[in-house]
């Protein structure tokens, strides 16, 4: 359980964990004894593990079965492209997902994200960061954080302008990207 664990921040849902033959009466008897926590149902986590810095990505990544794919504003905040500073954790979830509870305290998009359109950011995934401009450009971000996004993007080469003709399309009632 541990190898699992430590690839997720020390985190584990209850279907890993019976996986590798801990069954849920075990796992209730380790939360009582104090050697793991849950903080969220299904979720588990092990205490001595130490504290990450984006261990709230995992319980949600976990409680969306591993489908989920941290996207929008939370992956312009993780790939560090703007100013934003999302007051929600955004996720998107296969369209599958419409009637399945959703994760706890998040903003939650459904759409299919094919596998070139996803990288990891640790121990979890989030989308490109085309994919993310675009996802963005197409909820409507405010404009000054969308172009600067776009623009830092651009600076560091994680794009290239003909990936993000969504975005400057979108900018351009705005003033565009420029040249």
């Amino acid at each position: 359980m541990f190898e699992i664990a430590s690839a997720q921040d020390g985190y584990f849902s209850v279907d890993q964990a019976q996986s590798v033959g801990i069954s849920r009466p075990n796992l209730q008897a380790h939360l009582h004894r104090g050697h793991v926590l849950r903080p969220r149902r299904g979720v588990y986590r092990l205490v001595r593990y130490p504290v990450g810095e984006h261990e709230d990505l995992a319980e949600i990544w976990l409680q969306s079965d591993r489908e989920g794919v941290f996207s929008h504003e939370t992956a312009l905040a993780l790939y560090d492209l703007s100013d934003v500073l999302p007051a929600k954790i955004h996720i998107t979830l296969p369209t599958s997902w419409r009637r399945r509870r959703r994760p706890d305290r998040a903003v939650v998009h459904y759409a299919e994200v094919p596998p070139e359109d996803r990288d990891w950011f640790g121990a979890v995934p989030v989308t490109s960061v085309r994919r993310t401009l675009r996802d963005c450009a197409a909820s409507f971000l405010s404009p000054e954080l969308l172009k600067q996004a776009a623009m830092q993007a651009l600076r560091r080469g994680r794009v290239v302008r003909s990936e993000i003709y969504e975005v400057e399309q979108a900018l351009l009632p705005y003033g565009g990207l420029g040249p």
